[in-house]
């Protein structure tokens, strides 16, 4: 294994355990309003996922930016859904149709 390699895997490692770290850290009561700005923070990651898989010149480099492009626009789509989902929680219920049926 090449340096530069363990390096990169080194970072990787350190990023995910201080992923966890911080998402364990937020309350609950949170997580509802957080979720616009994290859209817009996964956002950038599939524009740095597109401009780095148009980068690739081997073939598993170009593998690895298509697997980075989905997990990425996967993340976009599903933030947007849930928070979609959440903020449907808080509009007013809408008044049942009133029957214009007589008897």
């Amino acid at each position: 294994m090449s340096n530069e390699l363990l390096t990169e895997v080194t970072y990787f490692v350190l990023a995910i355990f201080v992923g966890i770290e911080v998402i364990s850290k937020v309350p609950t009561i949170l997580h509802t309003p957080l979720m616009s700005g994290t859209n817009a923070i996964h956002g950038i990651i599939l524009v740095g996922a597109i401009v780095i898989a148009a980068g690739a010149d081997s073939p598993l480099t170009i593998a690895l930016g298509l697997v980075a492009v989905i997990l990425a626009t996967t993340n976009v789509v599903g933030g947007f859904v849930v928070t979609d989902r959440m903020l449907e929680m808080f509009k007013g219920r809408a008044a049942a149709p009133k029957s214009t049926a007589t008897r």
